[in-house]
Parts: structure tokens; C-alpha cells; sequence
């Protein structure tokens, strides 16, 4: 099992991230894509169809653009317009081999990409009032613009993953030796 879901990190942010890098990058661009990522995270299986796989890419879009904020009044404001807009119904819920857990509930009957925004902005409010602030971001190393949550505890993170920082540093460290 990914120990992202064995940990004390927020389950629902790495999905969000998933996804947005997933339709970023192409790879979960189509139905079965996005499909995709909602089974790798334990998600209900889901029959997308092009219109709501076109629903959910404009609600990945929206949540991207969240987490491009890093004002943490800008993405609190952001955040509110998505709750009023799509009220997320908590509920605790123990999932197979994992800690119960804080989810948004929507309607049986609600479309994927509500559902996918309802729970962006519970998983988005808890971890900004948890943290205190945007913890979240997009790598900083040149030509990735990946997104990721941030779950440091000391220095705020900068890169996607170990690989794009040591890639940076180790260009700094080839541009300082000539």
C-alpha cells in the first residue's frame, strides 16, 4: 500500500493532486484516465461519459487555481465561493485498512465533478485552517509545474518530489563549479 495513505497526511489532498496532475500532464485527460485516478484512490468506480469527463476537467481547472494561490485571505475567499457553491455534507467514514476519516458526502445522485469539488473544498479548508497557511504549491524546478501538498513541518516545500530538488540543486551545484 502507498504510504501516503498509511500516514497522518491528508488522503483527500493527494487525490486532488493526483488528478490535477494527471489532467495537467495529459495522462488523465480522458474518461479512462480520470477513471483511473479515482480507482487508485479508492474512489467508486465511475462510467464517465466525454461530457462529464469535460465536467471534471473544468473542475480540476478550478481546483488548480486554488492551488496556485499562495495567499492564504485569497485561497480562504476561493475556498468559501466553493463551499456556498457546493455545500460539502461531512461524514465520518471508516475506509478498509485505513483510520476513520473526515469525507464530504454528496447525493447519490450528484454529478462526479460536484462531488469532486465538494470535497476539494472540505479537503482544501481543513488543511488551510490546519496549517495555517497555503500549504501547497507547484514545483519550482524549471519545466515541471507539478503540484503538490506541502506536509513538512520545518521549511516550506519547493519541489514536487526529492527527484526535481536534487535535479536543482545539482544544476546549481554544475553552474557554481564552472
Amino acid at each position: 500500500m502507498d504510504q501516503r495513505f498509511t500516514d497522518d497526511n491528508p488522503r483527500g489532498l493527494y487525490f486532488l493532486i493526483d488528478l490535477v496532475n494527471a489532467l495537467q500532464d495529459g495522462t488523465g485527460a480522458t474518461p479512462a484516465g480520470i477513471e483511473a485516478v479515482v480507482e487508485a484512490h479508492g474512489g467508486p468506480p465511475l462510467l464517465l461519459t466525454e461530457t462529464t469527463a469535460a465536467e471534471m476537467r473544468e473542475a480540476a481547472a478550478a481546483i488548480a487555481g486554488i492551488l496556485d494561490l499562495d495567499d492564504e485571505d485569497g485561497a480562504a475567499e476561493a475556498i468559501n465561493v466553493l463551499l456556498d457553491q457546493y455545500p460539502a455534507r461531512p461524514r465520518l467514514e471508516r475506509v478498509p485498512e485505513r483510520r476513520w476519516s473526515l469525507r464530504a458526502s454528496a447525493p447519490h445522485d450528484a454529478q462526479p465533478a460536484r462531488r469532486l469539488l465538494s470535497t476539494a473544498a472540505l479537503a482544501l479548508a481543513l488543511w488551510l485552517s490546519e496549517r495555517g497557511y497555503c500549504a501547497w504549491g507547484r514545483c519550482a524546478a524549471p519545466g515541471c509545474g507539478r503540484y503538490f501538498i506541502d506536509t513538512g513541518r520545518r521549511t516550506p516545500q519547493r519541489y514536487c518530489s526529492t527527484r526535481c530538488g536534487t535535479r536543482v540543486r545539482v544544476a546549481a551545484h554544475r553552474d557554481r563549479s564552472r
